[in-house]
């Protein structure tokens, strides 16, 4: 059945990081439903997916976002099984969802300062390609699966622009790059030597994957401060770029439409202050 709900999934075109998500959501209820009502499973019951929520809650004390991704998750299942004739109605609705409730600050990790030493950690190793992934998600603000997805055809240097194709919901926007961009882009590019038509290659001359610019992350991130628990991701400097565009003046619809919120209430959050910004304000009363 999950081989099928995958398909399912795919034809839908969702993502391969929502799809392995939604995947392993729906495996850990199959799994629980095995395990605590011993009888085999053939679809879903609104009294059974309370009784997950409650489990999840009281017995895993897991956060509601998290149990929100789950429901989520379940409510896509659900969908597929109606679709697939397995049962006839939706049992599981957005009602079902987690009250979060957001705090003001959103507390924003990275400082100018931390993405600047890092950069320059990256950039004195000497390899280029890394120093222009790096320049990318901090100064242009892509998602990392939409940077490792890009292809030479999308980055135009002379106009500056870039052509993201695989954003969330498979639509297309143009990112505009700064000069920092440009020219980290443009070093990248009089070294590179493959005949790949991906951006970003590997030393075997194929696509970079994820595991790598993780490993590549984790090791410069460790450097930045003399904090064993401190480390820097691909998501954190995205988060950077969307805080840093809108403080030095860029407006939240212009930000919008680099990242790429198809919501513009996403961009918002990010009009809140730093951790260090709100002990500024709080020290001044």
């Amino acid at each position: 059945m999950l081989d099928q709900f995958k398909m399912y999934l795919q034809e839908d075109g969702k993502s391969e990081n929502t799809i392995n998500s939604y995947l392993k959501h729906v495996e850990d209820y199959l799994k629980w439903f095995s395990e605590s009502k011993g009888v085999e499973f053939k679809q879903l019951y609104n009294t059974n997916v309370k009784d997950y929520i409650s489990y999840l809650k009281t017995v895993r004390k897991q956060k509601p976002t998290t149990i929100n991704a789950k429901i989520n998750a379940l409510m896509k299942f659900n969908e597929f099984l109606v679709q697939t004739g397995v049962q006839e109605g939706i049992v599981i609705t957005n009602k079902e969802f987690q009250k979060v409730q957001q705090q003001y600050a959103s507390l924003a990790k990275l400082e100018l300062q931390d993405v600047e030493k890092f950069r320059q950690l990256v950039l004195e190793s000497g390899n280029k390609r890394n120093f222009a992934l790096v320049t990318l998600l901090a100064y242009a603000g892509l998602r990392i699966s939409e940077a490792l997805n890009l292809k030479l055809d999308d980055i135009s240097i002379g106009t500056r622009e870039i052509i993201v194709h695989e954003g969330k919901g498979n639509k297309t926007r143009t990112v505009l790059m700064n000069q920092k961009v440009k020219d980290a882009l443009e070093e990248y590019l009089k070294e590179r030597k493959s005949d790949s038509e991906y951006l970003f290659v590997s030393k075997q001359k194929k696509q970079l994957d994820r595991t790598t610019v993780n490993k590549i992350f984790a090791d410069f991130s460790k450097k930045v401060r003399d904090d064993e628990n401190f480390r820097i991701t691909p998501h954190d400097l995205r988060h950077f770029y969307c805080s840093y565009a809108l403080k030095i003046g860029m407006d939240v619809h212009e930000v919008a439409n680099q990242a790429g919120h198809s919501n513009i209430h996403t961009t918002l959050l990010y009009t809140n202050p730093t951790k260090k910004e709100m002990l500024e304000k709080i020290d001044r009363m």
